[in-house]
């Protein structure tokens, strides 16, 4: 088990930042926290019922909280608090971040989905 030696919430609440024993600290953004969330909510109960993260973009961490001796649970300002990331997992997302980041964007390009949040257009006009 890979136990991080710090954890930092930078000052935009954007990103958190992890230092390994084996490893210079690496930053993990928010979003791809949110959107790689080990929750149920997210991953489903089963391979075949995660749910795609749309909109995640300008989420940011509002606090996080260590959970016994194994995991960080973290709380995001949409609400989302219900994922429990493992020593184990944070490890694993800070070295392959890259590779999770990239299937991401596949999936949302895939789905015709966005980063960005949903925005609703009306369309006003005179009869």
């Amino acid at each position: 088990m890979s136990i991080p030696e710090s954890i930092k919430i930078n000052k935009r609440r954007d990103a958190i930042s992890l230092k390994f024993a084996d490893s210079d600290a690496v930053q993990i953004s928010a979003e791809l926290l949110r959107v790689m969330s080990p929750s149920a909510e997210v991953r489903g109960h089963k391979s075949n019922e995660a749910k795609l993260q749309i909109g995640k973009r300008n989420v940011i961490i509002k606090g996080i909280q260590k959970t016994g001796n194994y995991a960080l649970r973290i709380n995001f300002d949409d609400g989302h608090d219900s994922g429990l990331y493992s020593w184990d997992y944070l490890y694993d997302l800070a070295i392959n971040q890259a590779i999770y980041w990239s299937h991401y964007l596949k999936s949302l390009h895939k789905a015709g989905q966005s980063r960005d949040p949903e925005t609703r257009v009306i369309k006003m006009f005179d009869p």
